[in-house]
Formats: structure tokens, C-alpha cells, sequence
């Protein structure tokens, strides 16, 4: 789909481009749904493993609701009641959720669910699985976790130039949900050269909302001099935002909240464009609005560039629960 252009602000006043889409997709939505929900059926306290989705603001928000985050399970007691994260889990965590008796909620995002699915089909079927994906990423620790012993991750066009497959004629790759558009479209290729046999999914594992927001910034990086996302350190879709900012030679920050700016970075900036990765609070992208135009950016243009209106239905087990 070709990119709408839009023009740059050359009036006397300074200007804000909104994007949208931006902040939460339907899988972070439906994973703090899961733990709200939890605590106002069962009672705090309500054990998470790893943060719920990967954001500050909101998980100090669940925790002061009365969700105990853990890094592992052999911190939540036995029988108690335990979340697993919008990421996914390898199903040794769920072996071991059974043994210590566990009463789990699965907030898995749908799409990582699907990209769990793929793998154990394709190793089913005989195939070597190359994943591609950010090693130390928990979406990727629990995707490698359903085959370990046939799954292969490269996180780069020269990791693919060094992967050795025990038969190079029967691979299929897989994709982490909220990796850059671009950089996987460089390391397919270069699969697809090595390994000319190599298929991927019916359907690319990168998930609508990483897409989505990725072409919002293509789309104004021409017509801004700054862009600030809006997301925590550790959330794979907010970086590669900053990334693509980069890449389309906008200088671009990564910003928690509107306390990380620095107004040095506003110096000679006329054009600002805002976002937010898919775990970002909407309440901080209008705090950081109202920064920027405490510091003089005045005029405002919100850009969409698509409707999203996906929604996913909440776990089973909450369901029978609430029924």
C-alpha cells in the first residue's frame, strides 16, 4: 500500500503529527483485562509471571491493584492462582504450573499463540524451525520452548550466513510478533537465498499492530524533524519504532513518559511526531502532548492511516468464572 504523503508545517507556529494507530492492540488489552478481571473475581492477591505485558506504568498500576509479579513459578505458592504473560510460556511452565497444582490463566496473546502452533506443526511434519527473534525476548524464549530440538533463532542477516540445518531442504521459519518490518524482510531474503526450499507461515507472523504502527512513522518521517515513542526499554515493538524512525532518517527517542524528554532535543524542531508502542498507556501520550505544547508546538494534526478494530475474547478460564 503506498504511503500517503503528508507535507511538512513551515507556518510560525510548531507542530504536533499524532499518529494513529498507536498504544494498546487487542492483545494487550485483553492481558491487563485478564488481570483486572482476576483480582475483581478471585481477590488479591493474584500471582503474574514476568511482567504482564511490557510496560512500567502499567504494571506498578496492577501491582498496586494487588498482582505479585514473579519472575518464575517456584515463587507462587502451591494451589495458588497464577497468570501467564501476553507473551507466551515454553510448555515446561506449564508442566510445571500442573505439578505445583497451580490454578493458571492463560493471557497469551492470540497471535503468539498462532506462531506457537506453527512451530509444533511444522516440527510434526519434519521440518527445522528458523526463528527469527531477539534471543533474550520472553515471546521468543517460550517459542523455542515448544521444539527446542529442532528450532534454530537468527537475529540477523549474518546469523543466517553461519546457520548450518541438518537437511537444508526441509526448513520452514518462523517470526517474533514485533520485529521491524524492514530488517525480517532482509533476513527472509537472505534465508530464501541459502536455503531456496525455506517457507514461511500462510500468513506473516508480525502482528497487525506492529505493522500498522511501523508504517504510521514511514509515513511521516519526511515530514517531521523528531519522533517520540512512547514506550517502555524492554518492549520489543516501542524499539524497533525508534528504529524505523532512524532508518527513515528522523531522529527518534524512546521515552517512558514525558519526564525522560529532553528539551534540548527540541532545539530547531518544528515538526514532532508522537507514538506509542503496543503496551503504552494512552494517558501518557496526552501527557506528553501537553508537554510538548507547553514547550510551543501549538498546532496539532492527529494522521490515521488505518482503523483497527480487532478484539480478542477472553481466556476460557475466566469465562466459566464470570458465567
Amino acid at each position: 500500500m503506498p504511503l500517503k504523503p503528508f507535507a511538512r508545517n513551515d507556518g510560525a507556529d510548531k507542530k504536533i503529527f499524532l499518529l494513529k494507530p498507536r498504544g494498546f492492540c487487542a492483545g494487550v488489552v485483553r492481558a491487563i483485562d485478564v488481570v483486572k478481571i482476576a483480582l475483581d473475581l478471585y481477590g488479591p492477591p493474584v500471582y503474574v509471571r514476568k511482567e504482564i505485558v511490557h510496560n512500567k506504568h502499567v504494571v506498578d498500576e496492577l501491582r498496586e491493584a494487588g498482582a505479585i509479579f514473579v519472575e518464575e513459578l517456584d515463587e507462587v505458592p502451591a494451589g495458588a492462582r497464577a497468570i501467564f504473560s501476553a507473551h507466551g510460556v515454553a510448555p515446561a511452565v506449564r508442566r510445571q504450573a500442573k505439578e505445583r497444582r497451580l490454578d493458571v490463566i492463560d493471557a497469551t496473546c492470540p497471535l503468539v499463540t498462532k506462531v506457537h502452533l506453527e512451530a509444533v506443526r511444522f516440527a510434526r511434519d519434519g521440518y527445522s524451525i528458523v526463528l527469527i527473534g531477539h534471543k533474550d525476548h520472553d515471546e521468543v524464549i517460550g517459542t523455542l520452548g515448544e521444539v527446542p530440538d529442532r528450532s534454530y533463532l537468527v537475529e540477523t542477516v549474518d546469523d543466517v550466513d553461519t546457520l548450518e540445518l541438518s537437511d537444508p531442504t526441509r526448513v520452514r521459519y518462523l517470526t517474533q510478533t514485533t520485529l521491524s518490518l524492514d530488517e525480517t524482510r532482509d533476513i527472509i531474503t537472505r534465508l530464501k537465498e541459502r536455503f531456496p526450499m525455506v517457507e514461511g507461515p500462510p500468513a506473516q507472523d508480525i502482528c497487525y499492530a506492529t505493522e500498522n504502527r511501523q508504517m504510521a512513522v514511514k509515513a511521516v518521517s519526511a515530514a517531521v524533524d523528531l519522533l517520540l515513542v512512547v514506550g517502555s526499554q524492554n518492549s520489543s515493538n516501542s524499539k524497533r519504532l525508534v528504529e524505523v524512525g532512524d532508518n527513515f532518517g528522523v531522529r527518534s527517542y524512546l521515552v517512558n513518559d514525558r519526564n525522560d524528554v529532553d528539551a534540548a532535543w527540541l532545539d530547531g524542531v518544528r515538526n514532532v511526531a508522537v507514538t506509542a508502542g503496543a503496551s503504552a498507556p494512552e494517558h501518557l501520550v496526552l501527557e506528553l502532548i501537553e508537554f510538548l505544547r507547553g514547550m510551543g508546538f501549538h498546532q496539532m494534526e492527529e494522521i490515521e492511516l488505518v482503523d483497527e478494530d480487532v478484539r480478542f475474547s477472553l481466556p476460557a478460564e475466566l469465562t466459566v468464572s464470570i458465567r
